[in-house]
């Protein structure tokens, strides 16, 4: 019954309370996600109030006409909102930003040099830091992303509902130069995961393919959950620094 309700698109809207009760557990499922780009300055509380703004809104947006799942489009929503909350927050200083830009363009120069990704001690040294500073930074960039939410945001504030619709709905007819264009990205993206150590690999699996959270990883690797942020943002940063050429 409650598969049927979340995926059905219907014709009429049921209460909206009801909707609220059944979208609980996605809307507390993302917070934990998202949270981690945030903290400290945001709560997951935080979150799951934007979720639920975003569902209200979906809720109200949403036109039956389309050939759109009310879930689809409610989760989009949804996860729009949050993450326009942790953009509102600015979570990382400009003065950390131009710390990363820094840190990418020189672990990209000693990637090069060496032929091969450098070991912390390497990365350290480079950067003229300790390994305790360098591990300090690491952990002072919990917002950083593969994707610039800032960015990605503006991008779908321009949208107006119809495109929306459109984009969830996608295009049936394959655009031969975007296919081709994906297809790159994806050859580049799997070469570039392979510059990076097991474990790197590892938690960037747990986390976006499993869909686990810091904690749970921590707990998996029996590491502490600051340490499996360090080794989650030293990956980004790696994959950035290849990437962003």
């Amino acid at each position: 019954m409650k598969e049927k309700l979340m995926n059905q698109i219907f014709l009429e809207k049921p209460p909206l309370e009801k909707l609220i009760e059944e979208f609980l557990p996605t809307i507390n499922y993302w917070a934990n996600r998202y949270v981690y780009y945030g903290m400290p300055v945001i709560s997951k509380e935080d979150l799951v109030s934007a979720g639920l703004i975003g569902l209200i809104e979906a809720y109200h947006r949403y036109d039956p006409s389309k050939n759109v799942k009310f879930k689809t489009y409610a989760e989009f929503r949804i996860k729009g909102a949050m993450l326009d909350e942790i953009r509102k927050l600015d979570i990382i200083p400009r003065s950390i930003k131009s710390k990363i830009s820094d840190f990418e363009e020189r672990l990209r120069k000693l990637y090069q040099e060496l032929g091969r990704m450098p070991e912390d001690e390497e990365i350290a040294e480079f950067m003229e830091l300790s390994l305790e500073e360098y591990y300090k930074f690491l952990e002072s960039i919990k917002g950083i992303t593969f994707i610039d939410i800032e960015n990605l945001k503006q991008r779908f504030l321009e949208l107006e509902e119809e495109d929306i619709f459109n984009f969830i709905a996608g295009d049936q007819r394959e655009d031969p130069f975007e296919k081709y264009a994906l297809k790159e990205l994806q050859e580049k993206l799997e070469k570039a995961l392979d510059c990076l150590s097991e474990k790197e690999r590892l938690v960037l699996a747990l986390y976006y393919y499993e869909g686990l959270t810091m904690k749970e990883i921590a707990k998996i690797l029996d590491y502490t959950e600051s340490r499996i942020s360090q080794i989650h943002n030293k990956a980004i940063l790696k994959l950035r620094s290849l990437l962003n050429k």
